[in-house]
């Protein structure tokens, strides 16, 4: 297959590419604008275009199809002439379900936790050594991509965003997939510059609901409010099956399993990653993986990348990263973070970089958020609502949202970089949450300055 990528420099989008490439298609892309480390890993399997920006001349009549990403627009010129060749024209969730039609699909939905539950999922089959294909949000340890697409492996495991498939096509991408086996981790509001309501959005998951194929599974978080309305008798036809959080303890730093005649010791912490952990083990079961196999392949799982993970240590000076960006996952990170480090000095550093985080009326749904810190901090560039063609926030704002007296508001990234390298006590866990990448701060560079280490 001749295949071309309008907007291949996407997360997905350039993993996709990478995957198809590797199944031995002939891969060509375009792009205005590609950053690292979609640049780079494009680069090594030669498929970096020789030059950015649009042209239609790169779409001919002897292309198979043509795959668009949500960074292009209707009008991109490339996109127009695909049209008036009557070329196949695909989104990447609607590429994946073609390449995954005949296989049994697994899809993780929700609006926190669909990463690493997807990410616990395959590092326990691969450690069982379950072939399967899969699209996962985060680069994961000992996975070269973040798509897998072959012809053999009987299994897909895809994580199901509810964000729009593409410029054309205004659906979730979840809402594609088709799943035999589906799981909802919780719905929390987000992506409000596109579900203006709370009830839009809850919509969105009814619709997945339907989407399973009949007589399949649905998989949900029984301590959801939301799910709770939503799932449960959802469809006589599914086998229905919900979890909560497991037992669980906290010795010496280190959260252990305790399952009934032994206690598995776990590299992960946190009330939100034992729940996802509990879910990613009621899909392994599906597949035919015992909860013994499960628990003793869970052990070695580190979480996926920017979800609580460990950048920087030294004695008892901790940094973590994770993608926290909406309010119930900003809530969940700090705490699991405070529950983990009882006794510790924690400072909390949010940057402010989604549509939803930077729209002012949106602002006080962070409520509280930030109150388990000793210090917290928000960080957010004025420049960012001019790109986003949003109305400007003032500090004043920020603050009102939160509702937290002691927080510390910037919008200059120097300045929060300098205001952090003051807590220089011992016993301190720094946890920096975004999305974004607070404007080109080097946070594994910030974080060892930080720690002590340089």
């Amino acid at each position: 297959m001749r295949l071309h990528f309008i907007a291949i420099g996407g997360s997905a989008m350039h993993n996709l590419a990478i995957a198809l490439h590797k199944k031995g298609n002939a891969v060509s892309g375009s792009d205005d604008e590609i950053f690292e480390p979609s640049k780079s890993r494009l680069a090594s399997y030669n498929l970096l275009p020789i030059s950015q920006g649009w042209d239609p001349g790169r779409i001919t009549n002897g292309l198979d199809a043509v795959i668009l990403g949500m960074h292009a627009k209707p009008d991109n010129p490339e996109l127009l002439r695909a049209r008036e060749l009557g070329i196949s024209i695909f989104s990447y969730p609607e590429y994946l379900y073609e390449q995954s039609k005949n296989k049994k699909r697994v899809v993780i939905g929700g609006s926190h936790g669909k990463t690493t539950i997807t990410a616990m999922i395959l590092h326990v089959l691969q450690q069982a050594g379950m072939d399967c294909d899969y699209m996962v949000g985060a680069q994961l340890e000992g996975f070269d991509v973040m798509v897998r697409l072959t012809d053999e492996a009987p299994v897909m495991i895809i994580e199901g965003d509810e964000y729009l498939t593409s410029p054309i096509d205004l659906r979730p991408k979840f809402h594609l997939y088709k799943p035999d086996i589906a799981l909802l981790s919780g719905v929390a509001w987000d992506h409000v510059n596109v579900f203006t309501t709370f009830e839009q959005y809850v919509e969105q998951f009814v619709i997945f609901i339907r989407s399973v194929i009949k007589g399949g599974c649905l998989i949900w978080c029984d301590e959801d409010e939301e799910l709770r309305k939503i799932c449960s008798g959802s469809r006589g036809d599914l086998t229905i099956l919900s979890y909560g959080s497991p037992p669980a303890d906290i010795r010496d730093g280190i959260t252990h399993l305790v399952t009934p005649g032994q206690d598995y010791e776990l590299q992960i912490f946190g009330k939100h990653n034992l729940l996802n952990l509990n879910g990613a083990r009621l899909v392994c079961n599906q597949l035919g993986i015992s909860d013994k196999m499960f628990y003793e392949s869970i052990q070695s799982f580190r979480g996926a990348s920017k979800r609580l993970e460990m950048i920087a240590q030294q004695d008892t000076r901790t940094v973590y990263k994770d993608f926290a960006h909406a309010p119930s996952k900003v809530e969940a990170t700090l705490q699991a973070v405070k529950e983990q480090f009882s006794g510790r000095r924690i400072i909390a550093c949010l940057e402010l970089h989604t549509y939803s985080s930077l729209n002012g009326a949106f602002l006080s749904h962070y409520r509280g958020t930030l109150d388990p810190a000793d210090v917290a901090i928000v960080y957010f560039n004025p420049h960012a609502l001019k790109l986003k063609r949003l109305p400007e926030i003032t500090t004043e704002q920020v603050k009102e949202g939160f509702m937290n007296d002691g927080l510390e508001v910037f919008t200059d990234a120097g300045m929060m970089v300098d205001r952090l390298l003051l807590e220089k006590n011992q016993g301190c866990v720094l946890l920096m949450m975004s999305s974004g990448n607070y404007d080109g701060v080097d946070l594994k560079i910030f974080a060892e300055k930080w720690a002590g280490l340089k």
